[in-house]
């Protein structure tokens, strides 16, 4: 296979680097993308230096890209994920920019992977924080049927980039800052996560909302978020409340979650184990627990869900897709 990843220097795409050579996934011609100022220098991969190439370049190499994996933001994903889907590149994008396109497939999967046909040429892989909550939700929604989801988020540093690492790091020594937050991020939690809308709600909280609400095929879904960022490294962390329109037991409720490939339960309060981002990093796992009824609604669920924003979260999934286009014969490895 012929592999693009636009984004190659970034945060999300050294991941995406390192999860390649980790699954030993065959790349015959690998070029590699990014901005500007990195055009020309060199990167290993696979124990081999390649330069890093310009969009333009890649597009007119021969023999070009059979798929590319944008992780360089939704500008430049909306200037050049056509161009390239024109010359029948498959193209994995893990920005904002086609996530609530009609037009286009958003995809977990575990969830919704038999969707895609040979007929997609661009493919939306979702939010971070999205991911987490829906690959609970989906066996849980399956079988009971959800009402409403209340979400509280409480996020890594690293879901807003390299700046946002490097502030916290900074504050930690006790150093002046850039500010990539509204405050400062060191011993701090703040109530924002991208920027604010008309309605009061962040981008974050939308993108939660109408995600999931895609995914899971429940244009219904009464659905409400808080998004907040904390000084964290290791992954995001969601506190859930689940209505659904059947009752249900906690076996069954836990059963279900064991079971479902990409979850890890960990639920037992005698030995204070639950999920927390200090054990989800560099983990492909979304890890579920502190699982118990919620006594103040009927057929109603309490839930803690944790990943590594930076693996399941983005990444990994975008691999994930690629394995997928493989296994139902859309690409060639």
């Amino acid at each position: 296979m012929n592999l693009a990843i636009v984004g190659v220097t970034g945060m999300v795409g050294r991941v995406l680097l390192n999860i390649l050579e980790e699954k030993k996934i065959f790349i015959k011609n690998f070029y590699p993308v990014a901005s500007t100022k990195s055009i020309g220098k060199t990167i290993f991969f696979n124990k081999k230096k390649y330069r890093i190439l310009s969009l333009k370049e890649v597009l007119d190499l021969k023999p070009e890209p059979e798929v590319a994996i944008f992780s360089a933001g939704a500008e430049i994903s909306k200037k050049w994920a056509i161009k390239f889907a024109k010359k029948g590149i498959k193209l994995i994008d893990n920005s904002s920019a086609w996530r609530m396109d009609k037009s286009k497939k958003l995809i977990v999967p575990e969830i919704n992977g038999e969707l895609l046909s040979q007929k997609d040429k661009i493919i939306a892989n979702p939010n971070c924080s999205t991911i987490q909550l829906v690959m609970v939700l989906n066996p849980l929604n399956i079988k009971y049927k959800l009402k409403r989801v209340i979400i509280s988020t409480y996020q890594s540093v690293t879901g807003s980039g390299k700046k946002g690492l490097d502030q916290l790091l900074t504050e930690e020594k006790c150093l002046k800052s850039n500010k990539n937050f509204s405050y400062k991020i060191n011993k701090n939690a703040i109530p924002q996560c991208d920027r604010f809308d008309i309605s009061g709600y962040s981008k974050e909280e939308l993108k939660l909302i109408n995600e999931t609400k895609k995914i899971l095929n429940l244009s219904r879904l009464k659905i409400t978020a808080t998004s907040v960022r904390i000084p964290v490294i290791g992954g995001h962390s969601e506190c859930v409340n689940l209505t659904f329109q059947k009752d249900f037991e906690m076996k069954e409720i836990r059963d279900l979650l064991l079971k479902y490939p990409g979850l890890k339960l960990m639920d037992n309060l005698k030995k204070n184990i639950y999920p927390m981002p200090i054990l989800s990093e560099n983990n492909d796992n979304v890890f579920v627990g502190r699982i118990r009824r919620d006594f103040s609604q009927k057929r109603s669920l309490n839930l803690w869900i944790v990943s590594d924003n930076l693996r399941k979260g983005s990444a990994t999934n975008a691999i994930q897709i690629l394995e997928f286009l493989k296994k139902k014969n859309l690409i060639k490895f």
